[in-house]
């Protein structure tokens, strides 16, 4: 990360467990119990960003807003490209991305007297899924990077059915987009990594991770790339190898949790400098130990304990 970034974890064994009190906050704390919920937390803020990390971000307002009823968060997943954008333009109070803020970001806000303060909240599985009647059960990275450039365009070509390759991507506002073209399509740091290669021209970009998943659930030639919360019994995922020579494996929070998954990536928040009053409690919960159980309910992967 760029050293112009601060970055906040709080260890997992610092934070709640079974009565949540939130510390550090500039108004007085919030105390959830079993049958009465006191607070003197108030105020507004937004939530802005990838719309991979939106249903975890919503969860997670929402119980924060049960047990602080004074307390307005609204959350929206544009994609992660606007919520830097906005972070920076000092129209939202949170960013939500699911990749890391550059370096030219990072200048930009600078310019206008932003200091992006970086917090990992969760951390993604990110899954290649396919519909379920397709008979490829794989995928290595170089055939990955060969379909999304359009050098590889039958299903035959990998194992499948004589049938074209109908393939999806989420738009260039997504943080998920850059990850993928990165880490899969450009193959980053692996011996055949290529940083010129980019999307085919019949990719089909879409604005949302919910409207690929329903694209694949419904074309057996469709393929796309989606945060592992969004996986249902619509699509298939597919096991994933960086080479040939490697063990197939497939996304879940166990294979991410223990590094054989090799598509995993950090889902962030960014603030304006580091984070205060309802903002800081609002970050506090999310990376307690019940909304890191959030972050399993909404099937993502939690933060590793410390």
């Amino acid at each position: 990360m760029f050293k112009s970034v601060t970055k906040w974890l709080l260890p997992l064994a610092l934070v709640m467990v079974a009565v949540l009190t939130l510390t550090g906050c500039s108004s007085a704390a919030t105390t959830v119990t079993n049958s009465t919920t006191t607070s003197s937390l108030s105020g507004s803020f937004k939530v802005i960003g990838s719309n991979t990390i939106t249903p975890l971000s919503s969860l997670w307002a929402e119980d924060f807003m049960n047990a602080n009823p004074q307390v307005s968060i609204a959350v929206s997943g544009p994609g992660s490209g606007v919520g830097i954008a906005d972070l920076i333009d000092g129209t939202t109070d949170i960013c939500q991305a699911s990749r890391a803020i550059t370096s030219a970001e990072i200048t930009q806000a600078n310019a206008k007297g932003v200091h992006p303060y970086e917090i990992q909240v969760a951390t993604d599985a990110l899954s290649v899924v396919v519909n379920p009647a397709n008979l490829v059960n794989s995928l290595t990275f170089a055939q990955l990077s060969a379909i999304y450039t359009n050098q590889i365009t039958n299903w035959k070509e990998v194992g499948g059915n004589d049938a074209p390759i109908v393939v999806f991507s989420r738009d260039n506002n997504s943080g998920t987009f850059t990850y993928f073209l990165e880490t899969v399509v450009q193959m980053a740091g692996m011996t055949t990594a290529n940083k010129t290669l980019q999307y085919g021209g019949k990719v089909l970009m879409l604005p949302s991770t919910e409207e690929g998943i329903s694209q694949v659930g419904s074309n057996p030639n469709a393929i796309f790339y989606s945060g592992l919360g969004y996986l249902n019994n619509t699509v298939k995922a597919l096991g994933i190898k960086k080479t040939a020579s490697d063990t197939a494996v497939k996304p879940s929070v166990e294979t991410a949790l223990n590094n054989t998954y090799p598509i995993s990536r950090p889902l962030f928040f960014y603030t304006n400098g580091a984070p205060t009053g309802v903002i800081k409690a609002f970050i506090d919960y999310c990376l307690s130990t019940a909304g890191q159980q959030t972050v399993l309910t909404a099937g993502f992967v939690p933060l590793a304990k410390k």
